[in-house]
C-alpha cells in the first residue's frame, strides 16, 4: 500500500513541531501570557485585594467575578447557536444571582420582607454575684416568636439556594439534547 502526502501536510507538521519548541513557548509567554496576566490582575483587583486564605467567602468572590466574565463573554460575543446558548446564559445568571445573595448575606432581610421586620432593642448586661455578666434582651414573647420565625425562614432560604447553586453547577444527567436545561458548568464554554 502506498501513501501519498501533499506538501501542505508537511507544512502542518512543521507548525505542530514549532508550537512545541522553547522559542515558541517564550514568544507565546511574551505575546499572550504576560498581557493576559496583567489583564487578569486588573479584572480581579478587588477580589485579589480582599482575598484571605481562611474563609470561603473570598473563594466565592473569585467564582462570582469569573462567572460574570464568562456570562458576559458568552451572551455578548458567543458564537454558539442561540437556542443552546440562551438556556446556558439563563442558568449562569441564576447562579450569579444565588452567589450574590450568598455574598451579600441578605437572607434575613428577604425573610423580613415576607414576615415583617424584626424589632431590635438595646440589650442589658446584668452583673451576677459571681462576677460574670448575663446578656438579657428586652423582647416580648411575641417579638421573640417573630424573630425566631424570621431567622428560621432566613436559614431555609440560605439552605435551599445553596443547594440550588450547586445543582446548577453540577447539572442534570440528560439523555438527549432536548432535555438539556443549561445547567452543568462543564458545558459553559464557547
Amino acid at each position: 500500500m502506498d501513501v501519498e502526502f501533499k506538501a501542505s501536510f508537511f507544512e502542518s507538521v512543521q507548525k505542530v513541531i514549532w508550537y512545541d519548541t522553547k522559542l515558541w513557548n517564550a514568544w507565546n509567554f511574551i505575546k499572550r501570557g504576560l498581557p493576559n496576566f496583567f489583564k487578569n490582575i486588573w479584572r480581579f483587583r478587588k477580589e485579589l485585594y480582599n482575598h484571605e486564605w481562611w474563609d470561603y467567602h473570598f473563594t466565592l468572590e473569585m467564582l462570582y467575578r469569573s462567572l460574570s466574565i464568562v456570562e458576559k463573554g458568552i451572551s455578548e460575543r458567543g458564537i454558539e447557536v442561540d437556542a443552546s446558548k440562551n438556556i446556558k446564559v439563563v442558568k449562569m445568571r441564576r447562579a450569579l444571582e444565588l452567589l450574590n445573595h450568598k455574598l451579600d448575606n441578605d437572607y434575613v432581610e428577604r425573610a423580613e420582607l415576607e414576615f415583617g421586620g424584626i424589632v431590635f432593642k438595646p440589650f442589658n448586661l446584668e452583673e451576677l454575684e459571681n462576677g460574670n455578666y448575663r446578656l438579657s434582651l428586652n423582647e416580648t414573647p411575641a417579638e421573640k416568636k417573630h424573630s425566631r420565625k424570621v431567622f428560621k425562614r432566613a436559614a431555609q432560604l440560605e439552605d435551599a439556594e445553596w443547594k440550588e447553586l450547586w445543582e446548577i453547577f453540577k447539572g442534570k444527567n440528560f439523555k438527549t439534547i432536548e432535555s438539556f436545561d443549561g445547567s452543568d458548568m462543564r458545558t459553559w464554554w464557547d
